[in-house]
């Protein structure tokens, strides 16, 4: 268990902050399967991101943050329970009948119950993938006083779903069906979660925006965001399961200009985050407002997808699922008026599990059972001393199992862990070679057993989502 030296500190900068003002309100905004390179701040070149390269420019920029993991749902869990895969109850995409996720357990606490319990208004907009309605993990039974949007990740494999949820009851979509498209989902979400910022304006409120831009499936209205594109790329269709008789929702529909649809969506996604700032900022809430965007895993190859054509990972090795730079560093960017630096850019090596204990320190909210992150709030503040971390660690479920360490400039990936658990550890010296191209495990021994070490310290096992026994 990680010691908490942040916390006496975090408390003391949190009394600073809240002297003569109300406590902050914290927007976090979570793209889905948007890669590191997907945005212009982080060197997109073919795709336009004007209001997040803005978010950028008036706050920082870290340029070595990691999500939770390389996939969806235990991604999410490390966000919201602020441990990392070793340690966080979902561990994998596991999928129960006839509609949801795994459920976070009664026992576990969220982000979003502690900053509940110190006052907040929480609401939840977009994709949710925790625990169905009716069990132990539903949003409004984690910390949520309103959720909108999907709650099970197969659900949002489609754009123009059958249903959302608000809170517990069923949003039937009419006209979708899964046989037209009618109503798209984002659109109606982003409503709802700028409804949430008229309705509490005027108390302190957490705002988490999970949104599914730009996941598979390539789909949106022909409107202004994909015209920006629909002649720009050469284009190869894809084929794929349409609306209509006999569509599921585990497919992803046609779509004759994949990379149009593509950058459509990611501007699209932009735009949104453009109109979030403009709703702050109609009711003068930028200056006590702090902003956090970023992706929860690196970018996918589903759906007509071409994350290579537009080095959607930046030029790093892999994709969604690998445990890799490319599937695990994300874009994360923070905007604080008056509090973080405008303009900066920051190599703070963190990751997913890190927000739960920084926003509690932001908030003055109660510090959780049990972390394994570390506040950042001093490197936001540029006050302090920062604690960091002697590792991080990730664990994948699928493909028969992964295991990844990140300590200082050194990076350890162990795959196929249900065929071999005891394998050999794949090294690269990331200040050298940030591509992770050349095994140097061979030449330093003593650290990749110090990294197998950390790994076997990482992980406890789960009788949910067992990584070293072979089920």
């Amino acid at each position: 268990m990680i010691k908490k030296p942040w916390l006496i500190a975090g408390l003391l900068l949190f009394a600073q902050l809240c002297t003569a003002q109300q406590k902050p309100n914290i927007v976090f905004i979570l793209a889905d399967d948007l890669g590191v390179g997907d945005l212009g701040c982080y060197g997109q070149q073919k795709i336009k991101t004007p209001n997040i390269d803005k978010l950028a420019k008036q706050g920082m920029r870290f340029t070595s943050f990691y999500s939770g993991t390389a996939v969806c749902a235990p991604s999410r869990s490390s966000l919201m329970t602020g441990q990392h895969t070793g340690h966080t109850y979902v561990r994998g995409n596991k999928e129960i009948q006839p509609e949801g996720q795994e459920p976070l357990a009664d026992s576990v606490q969220t982000v979003a119950q502690l900053l509940k319990q110190a006052g907040y208004t929480t609401g939840a907009f977009g994709k949710w993938g925790l625990g169905m309605v009716g069990t132990s993990g539903a949003p409004y039974r984690k910390g949520f006083d309103k959720f909108y949007g999907y709650n099970c990740q197969r659900q949002s494999h489609r754009y123009y779903p059958t249903h959302l949820w608000n809170n517990d009851e069923k949003v039937v979509l009419e006209g979708n069906g899964l046989i037209n498209k009618t109503q798209y989902a984002p659109e109606l979400i982003q409503q709802q979660a700028l409804a949430f910022i008229d309705e509490n304006k005027d108390k302190p409120f957490f705002l988490f925006i999970p949104t599914v831009l730009p996941h598979a499936e390539l789909a949106g209205p022909a409107d202004t965001y994909y015209n920006m594109y629909a002649t720009t790329f050469e284009e190869t269709a894809h084929e794929g399961m349409d609306y209509g008789p006999g569509a599921n929702l585990a497919g992803y529909q046609s779509v004759d200009r994949p990379r149009a649809t593509f950058a459509g969506m990611v501007s699209r996604m932009d735009a949104y985050v453009g109109q979030v700032m403009a709703r702050l900022e109609q009711y003068g809430l930028l200056d006590n407002t702090i902003i956090i965007f970023t992706s929860d895993n690196g970018p996918h190859r589903e759906g007509g997808a071409d994350p290579v054509f537009f080095n959607s990972a930046a030029g790093l090795r892999g994709f969604k699922r690998d445990l890799y730079e490319g599937g695990i560093r994300t874009p994360f960017i923070v905007q604080w008026k008056g509090k973080v630096k405008a303009g900066t850019t920051n190599n703070f090596t963190g990751a997913f599990w890190d927000v739960l204990p920084t926003l509690t320190n932001i908030a003055g909210a109660n510090a959780a059972r049990y972390t394994d992150g570390v506040s950042f709030l001093p490197t936001l503040l540029g006050k302090g001393k920062q604690v960091q971390h002697p590792y991080l660690y990730w664990e994948f479920h699928e493909d028969a199992g992964r295991q990844a360490v990140r300590m200082g400039k050194w990076k350890g990936v162990r795959l196929r862990m249900k065929d071999n658990p005891d394998g050999p550890i794949e090294l690269y010296d990331l200040s050298k070679d940030v591509k992770e191209q050349h095994n140097v495990a061979s030449a330093n021994p003593q650290v990749a057993k110090q990294i197998e070490e950390y790994m076997r310290e990482a992980h406890v096992e789960s009788p949910i989502f067992p990584l070293l026994t072979g089920k």
